[in-house]
């Protein structure tokens, strides 16, 4: 949420990365995509003067770079590719500041490019010292399979680390994707556990929709012609109301709920102002009784997303490219 796409001004970005750091946070996680490699410069220079040692820097490639959100560009330019990882790591380098990164996540699946190509690639990087340790983002349970499995076969390094999108409101995940993270021993970050601002309370029925920088480049997740995301404004009423009746705030109540689960290490939460980030902050103090639990299961069963199309985060090419789902007959 630093750069164009949330917070523009650098002073107000760098301060409310400073707090969380003073507040005890040792992760950051950005993109090379955020704002076009913005965020990624806003990070190197909050980090810049001694800061860099005490935290763990994540940062993802595979989409699109060089043009707007949405357009396709130059296909040089994205991807899981050994062409473009190797080049694109040294961009994520310099915009940082740092000798290495931490973390190097491949930010989706790439149908086009063999996941061995990709992890061979990630393994010289990181036998290079540019990357610690590498992991994926918004990858289908099996394709962290097949890695995990192509790794081990081919000798190679395998992803530590799997960033899904997961929140009451998007629970997709539990069936899948977290169960096989847990039994490889795959660290889990979770992002948007405020369901990209419908957990924090500013949704609500009979109150004008908020707008947003996030609702122009995501319209699917906050279209409210969806009924979809009519069932999603149903599912906050009855979780604000249990929140207000456990004691705690409904912005506490979701990341709570996301630090319950057994599998996930630690929700990444996206401030844009330093109010947000104060909201958040407090949540690690709250736990969720199994009586809470339990009535957010009512509310939104265990396994369910309920925008499923838009909340997701990624959708597979079959069910988006009918030719994959009809067998040829000439």
């Amino acid at each position: 949420m630093f750069g164009a796409w949330g917070e523009p001004d650098h002073d107000v970005s760098i301060k409310i990365i400073h707090r969380a750091l003073d507040a005890g946070v040792n992760f950051i996680d950005t993109a090379d995509v955020y704002s076009q490699g913005e965020s990624e410069e806003i990070v190197g220079k909050a980090l810049a003067g001694g800061r860099r040692d005490d935290v763990i820097v994540a940062t993802k490639v595979h989409s699109q770079m060089g043009v707007p959100p949405g357009e396709r560009g130059d296909p040089n330019m994205r991807g899981n590719s050994r062409r473009w990882i190797m080049r694109e790591v040294e961009n994520s380098l310099r915009r940082l500041q740092t000798d290495w990164i931490d973390l190097y996540q491949m930010h989706r699946p790439d149908p086009e490019t063999d996941v061995e190509e990709t992890l061979g690639a990630l393994t010289d990087l990181q036998r290079q010292g540019k990357i610690r340790v590498f992991g994926s983002s918004t990858y289908p349970a099996h394709e962290i399979v097949e890695a995990q499995w192509v790794a081990e076969r081919r000798g190679l390094s395998r992803f530590l680390t799997e960033q899904p999108p997961y929140s009451i409101l998007v629970r997709g995940i539990e069936a899948d994707v977290l169960p096989v993270a847990e039994k490889f021993g795959m660290g889990v970050i979770p992002w948007s556990p405020l369901a990209g601002g419908w957990l924090t309370g500013r949704y609500r029925k009979g109150q004008d929709l908020p707008q947003s920088r996030r609702a122009q480049r995501l319209p699917g997740r906050y279209d409210m012609d969806k009924p979809a995301n009519q069932a999603k404004l149903d599912a906050v009423e009855e979780l604000a109301l249990l929140a207000e009746d456990a004691g705690i705030t409904l912005i506490h109540l979701a990341l709570a709920f996301t630090l319950a689960h057994p599998a996930v290490t630690a929700p990444i939460i996206g401030p844009r102002t330093m109010e947000q980030l104060e909201s958040q902050l407090g949540a690690l103090d709250v736990s969720l009784s199994d009586d809470i639990l339990d009535r957010i299961d009512k509310i939104v069963p265990p396994g369910v997303t309920i925008n499923r199309e838009s909340d997701s985060g990624y959708l597979p090419p079959a069910l988006l490219q009918p030719a994959l789902r009809r067998r040829r007959t000439s």
